[in-house]
């Protein structure tokens, strides 16, 4: 299957990056710690419930479209304590 070229990549480094500044901010010149944990776990979980209501709880194609295995999936959604349908 063909897939279409498209240019997410910046738009989505720019939210995440526009995110992370206003966090930052509103740390107040607190120290900030844990941040890679703090944004891949955060950007981990809104994508896998995303992908998951997209492919209407199908787990098998929600693990299909993230590119991983229906296990590694199924291992995500307990970490996350994500529900299905």
């Amino acid at each position: 299957m063909k897939r279409p070229k498209l240019n997410g990549h910046a738009a989505i480094a720019e939210a995440v990056g526009n995110s992370l500044s206003e966090y930052m901010e509103k740390l107040d010149g607190e120290p900030a710690d844990n941040l890679y944990e703090l944004v891949i776990g955060s950007v981990e979980k809104s994508l896998i419930a995303d992908v998951l209501n997209r492919a209407r709880g199908n787990q098998s194609e929600a693990a299909s479209m993230l590119g991983i295995n229906r296990n590694t999936l199924r291992a995500k959604l307990d970490k996350y304590k994500i529900k299905t349908n």
